[in-house]
């Protein structure tokens, strides 16, 4: 055991080593250092001495007890591991306390560890290996290529901290994210471990840390689609708070000082002065030399030029005169008095022009008055100007409000100058710098416009603002894209002349036009009602026709309104054209009425080109997204670029946008570079197989016409589950030249809607009186909704056999009833014989004369019973009988007759 070291307690894995080597060497106090061992149970620890050169380790103070494991130092102060007290740094450094800081990069710092790895899977020939983040002085650069380079840093905390650094990121075709892993390898949220483009120089980042283990990972990604220069991720001044203590204090770097002792931090040298590491105060420099703020050293003075000096105009005085002046380019560095620099009239160098002499001040800009101090203020609303006076808008008119600059003897109210990396501020005078344009909703969101590089001539530029929204202009003028310290091409230089802003919020007017007037006051100005264009050049407004629109950048003019496509229809406020997703056609031929339902096709659908890859391997696709239909307030198309927080959005009825596989950017997918390829829906049309729906984008410079996109929809019952949209096979990205693209969209849902014709009934044979009826689709079905198919019937029926049995059932009856019939009428044609052959018996043989009475004996009262015939009564088949045997042989027919006397006869 070795000396002073406690029995109980564990040894660590310095301790064994010293244990191994106890009685080879005695040691200085230059060859060993003091560190604790871990915290147990209770909260304590031992400090042990650790030998700096593993080979002997006699002599070695024992091991005694550590303070408590919640002991910590203050911020400037340090922890004597000998007396275990915490001390003040001295001048010339600095400590955090509780922290460490690391604002050198000559070399990568102790902890830190960088490497790269290809993260393209479809690419495996890549060597990312030197693909790593490069120390520069003051900060470290990252990779530029497209392997992805990790930067990280493990630290241990005793409670709580926080990590804050600077960093510049000025080029958002890097991704660039920084996330902190625990003890669990749990990693901060992924919406806030992406960094925002930065807006300046050097943007600060600050992020609380739990207690316990914490590792650090700045990670950057590059994804250039177009074959430009790409601009590294910088970092520097990094900072952690949390740890218990620091064992030592950091000297401060060059250019830095620290006066006092028990500072917290170093203080930057202000400008002509330097330092060197650990200073405790700044030198001057000499009156031939220069040196920025917070520089290490001193630099020779150039001489002054013409290029080290501009012009402006002071600002107006009282009596409306101002004077042209000439200023130095700030910071100055050159030297008047400096011997080499050539000017054409000294031969030296060049000194200050003399102000000019005082001039009448140029007029106020547009839509701006003069004051009576000579100064300038903006004209009232509902008034114009030309730079002069304000005068009112006449009846019937508006006022233009906008902004527009053409004087520069005062830097406009909602401008302002910055300056980036200690390049030259923006001056106003006769002349403005600029180089780039870019525009923004916010300072922090600004997004590449335009750019011109090398040298031109005086030119116009025009850029059309879509939006209806809060809008910022930035003009930039950068001389080389190299960072330098140095200055470098002070020679060169952008002019600004002219910068005008129409339909501004809040602008003023130079100029009045005609509008609308309404039902209003008649000196009150007002836009059409909804439908309604503006006759030119009067305040007169006329309806549009039905079924058209108007677009808020032309209301006048017949020509203003728009008819829309076929098989559409006008929204309310007559600004666009929308379909209700249904159709009735006639059906070709002059049949039936189709009817169609794009209901199910309303919702958004998204979907994506074939892989595409970079020159390097990346792969990314092209991804679509479709919103086919719907009246108003539907959901639109929406294609965002989440690469940066500002997160740019694109609305239409189809937008595109560039995606790149999850595995670059671990957790999220990267959706970048969105536009809209259709916000206008021309119409529906047909040739029934398929069906073109044309959408129409805004004119670009690359496309003269606008772009278009037609979908065609082609009726497919077969497709199940999700649609399928397919791009043209030549032209794998759905456009061959940018502006027109195509899709095939596959669906049951482009089928029309069933109908009675679509179906046909199948009828069963019957079978023990039931009858089964059945309706079944048409094949190949080419329809979907609509009417259903019926359900199946069952009815009663009847066999052959039956219908025979009735048939001589009926047959039967119907023979009996007609013998019945017939027996009846020759019953009454006998009666009808016998009347008629006694009256012919009777009749007398003159003409006319009734027949002379059976008996002249008859009295008054008396029945004439002679007269009556009784017929016996007998049976039917007594009768026919009968019938055979009453004829006599000489034809006549046998009547039996009654006398008077009741007894019968028979009359022959």
């Amino acid at each position: 055991m070795m000396g002073g070291l406690h029995p109980q307690q564990p040894l660590s894995k310095e301790d064994c080593y010293c244990f191994l080597f106890a009685l080879c060497h005695t040691y200085s106090k230059s060859d060993y250092h003091f560190e604790y061992t871990d915290c147990d149970v209770l909260g304590s620890r031992w400090r042990v001495a650790v030998p700096n050169k593993p080979d002997t380790c006699t002599g070695l103070p024992d091991p005694v007890k550590g303070t408590q494991c919640t002991f910590s130092c203050s911020e400037g102060e340090f922890l004597d591991m000998g007396s275990q007290e915490c001390q003040k740094c001295s001048g010339g450094t600095y400590s955090l306390g509780t922290g460490v800081a690391f604002d050198e990069w000559d070399s990568m710092p102790a902890g830190f560890i960088s490497h790269g790895m290809n993260m393209n899977i479809a690419d495996i020939y890549t060597n990312c290996s030197n693909s790593t983040w490069i120390p520069k002085g003051d900060y470290i650069a990252s990779n530029i290529d497209e392997c992805t380079s990790t930067l990280s840093y493990a630290v241990s905390l005793k409670k709580a901290g926080t990590v804050s650094f600077e960093y510049f990121y000025p080029d958002n075709t890097i991704f660039f994210e920084f996330y902190v892993q625990n003890d669990q390898c749990e990693s901060t949220d992924s919406e806030g471990r992406w960094m925002s483009t930065s807006e300046k120089d050097w943007t600060p980042h600050n992020l609380k840390l739990n207690r316990g283990n914490n590792v650090l990972y700045w990670r950057t990604t590059s994804f250039a689609l177009v074959g430009s220069a790409v601009k590294p991720v910088l970092l520097r001044n990094i900072a952690i708070s949390g740890v218990a203590y620091t064992s030592e204090c950091f000297h401060c770097k060059p250019g830095t000082y620290s006066a006092k002792p028990g500072s917290a931090h170093c203080t930057p040298c202000p400008a002509d002065s330097y330092s060197n590491k650990g200073a405790t105060v700044c030198q001057q420099c000499e009156v031939d030399k220069y040196a920025e703020a917070g520089s290490g050293s001193c630099k020779q003075r150039p001489a002054c030029t013409t290029s080290d000096y501009f012009y402006t105009h002071t600002p107006c005085d009282s009596k409306g005169q101002t004077q042209l002046m000439y200023k130095w380019i700030e910071p100055k560095i050159c030297s008047e008095i400096v011997e080499g620099a050539v000017d054409n009239s000294t031969g030296g160098a060049v000194k200050l022009p003399a102000s000019g002499q005082m001039e009448t001040c140029p007029p106020c800009n547009p839509g701006f008055s003069v004051t009576n101090t000579s100064g300038c203020e903006p004209c009232p609303h509902g008034s114009y100007s030309n730079g002069t006076v304000c005068a009112e808008c006449p009846v019937g008119t508006e006022p233009v409000v906008g902004f527009e600059y053409k004087w520069w003897n005062k830097m406009p109210d909602n401008m302002r100058s910055s300056v980036y990396s200690r390049e030259y501020r923006w001056e106003v005078g006769s002349q403005v710098f600029f180089l780039f344009f870019s525009q923004g909703y916010s300072e922090r969101t600004n997004d590449m416009v335009e750019h011109w590089s090398g040298t031109t001539r005086k030119q116009s530029y025009s850029y059309l603002v879509k939006s209806n929204s809060t809008v910022s202009f930035t003009w930039g003028f950068q001389r080389t894209q190299a960072y330098s310290e140095v200055r470098q091409y002070s020679g060169d230089f952008a002019k600004m002349y002219t910068v005008q802003i129409t339909n501004v919020v809040g602008g003023v007017a130079s100029q009045c036009r005609h509008c609308a007037l309404g039902s209003g006051s008649a000196s009150e100005c007002v836009p059409c009602p909804p439908g309604h264009y503006m006759v030119n050049g009067t305040g007169v407004c006329k309806s549009c026709p039905p079924n058209t629109f108007i677009r808020a950048d032309q209301t006048v003019g017949e020509a203003a309104c728009i008819h829309c496509g076929p098989n559409t229809h006008s929204n309310k406020a007559h600004s666009a054209c929308v379909s209700d997703c249904r159709l009735d056609l006639q059906s070709t031929g002059g049949g039936e009425v189709l009817q169609y339902d794009f209901t199910p096709l309303a919702n958004i659908t998204s979907f994506q080109s074939s892989p595409r890859f970079t020159s390097k391997g990346l792969r990314y696709f092209h991804q679509f997204r479709v919103g086919l239909c719907g009246e108003e307030g539907r959901e639109v198309a929406v294609c965002v670029d989440n690469v940066t927080e500002s997160r740019k959005e694109v609305r239409g009825y189809a937008c595109q946008s560039t995606v790149v596989p999850s595995e670059v950017r671990g957790q999220s997918v990267v959706s970048s570079q969105p536009f809209t390829i259709g916000d206008t829906l021309i119409g529906k049309r047909s040739s029934f197989t398929p069906w073109r729906i044309p959408l129409k984008y805004e004119t670009t410079q690359a496309c003269k016409k606008g772009r278009t996109t037609t979908i065609r929809l082609r009726c497919d019952p077969t497709v199940t589950g999700k649609d399928q949209i397919t791009l043209p096979g030549k032209c794998s990205e759905g456009t061959c030249d940018g502006c027109s693209f195509h899709f095939l969209w596959r669906s049951p849902y482009a089928c029309p809607l069933c109908t009675e014709s679509h179906y046909r009934e199948i009828v069963s044979a019957c079978i023990q009186g039931i009858q089964r009826t059945t309706y079944v689709w048409q094949q190949p079905l080419q329809c979907t909704g609509g009417v259903s198919l019926p359900a199946q019937t069952v009815s009663a029926c009847v066999t052959l056999d039956f219908w025979l049995k009735v048939g001589v059932s009926t047959g039967t009856v119907a023979a009996v009833l007609l013998i019945s019939i017939s027996c009846y009428f020759w019953k009454r044609t006998r009666k009808l014989e016998y009347k008629y052959s006694k009256l012919m018996m009777t009749a007398g043989d003159k003409e006319c004369e009734l027949p002379a009475a059976d008996s002249c004996a008859i009295m008054e009262g008396e029945d004439a019973e002679d007269d009556l015939i009784y017929l016996t009564k007998k049976s039917f088949f007594t009768k026919i009988k009968s019938f055979s045997r009453e004829r006599s042989s000489d034809g006549f027919d046998s009547v039996p007759l009654k006398s008077s006397s009741g007894l019968e006869m028979e009359m022959s």
